[in-house]
């Protein structure tokens, strides 16, 4: 593996990390959202576009069988995770080279996700787009939008000391009662999780 690919990992664990942070989320404060009649508020919190989700499920299908992700260059990055009180995320197989190329394309995630089962299996159930917003910005002007969804902007300072960068989860293979687009799924745990010893 090259060297600048294995240097950009442990930016991308710190990056995983933060996009997993509950918190001030400008997208979902109410003084932002347009005075709307609350029916259409909540049929369109609840109806993100099939086409996307679609998109997005065909893409990712083949890597429901986790060995065909890792030869196309996804890898796991490090153990499964969970959250302190909106359940977990579960486990991040990243495929670097999309990470560092700067562009999002929904048939193209940058990470795959899955949920441990008992017995050792894994089950793919997410995947999340991911995009340093320097590289972004360095030919696009406006915040990136995928799928109709504007995606979630982490600025520096941060506590891990990594440039600013959006992330957006499509929780496309298990529904998620937070939202479809939401970082935390509270029906997914690591319980069923264990890193083989070396």
């Amino acid at each position: 593996m090259p060297r600048p690919t294995r240097l950009l990992a442990p930016s991308l664990l710190a990056a995983l990390a933060i996009a997993a942070l509950p918190g001030d989320d400008p997208l979902h404060a109410q003084a932002a959202r347009p005075q709307t009649s609350a029916h259409h508020e909540r049929e369109s919190e609840r109806a993100p576009s099939s086409e996307f989700l679609a998109t997005v499920r065909t893409a990712t299908e083949r890597f429901r069988d986790v060995s065909v992700a890792e030869a196309e260059g996804y890898s796991l990055m490090f153990g499964c995770v969970s959250g302190p009180d909106w359940g977990a995320m579960g486990l991040h197989y990243v495929n670097l080279a999309l990470v560092g190329d700067g562009v999002i394309d929904p048939a193209r995630p940058e990470i795959v996700i899955y949920e441990p089962l008992p017995g050792g299996r894994i089950r793919m159930i997410d995947a999340d787009f991911l995009v340093f917003a320097g590289q972004w910005h360095a030919s696009h002007e406006a915040t990136p939008v995928l799928g109709g969804q504007l995606m979630h902007l982490f600025e520096s300072p941060n506590r891990f000391g990594l440039p600013d960068f959006y992330t957006l989860h499509v929780w496309a293979w298990k529904d998620n009662p937070q939202g479809t687009f939401s970082n935390w799924h509270s029906r997914v745990s690591c319980d069923a999780f264990s890193r083989p010893t070396p």
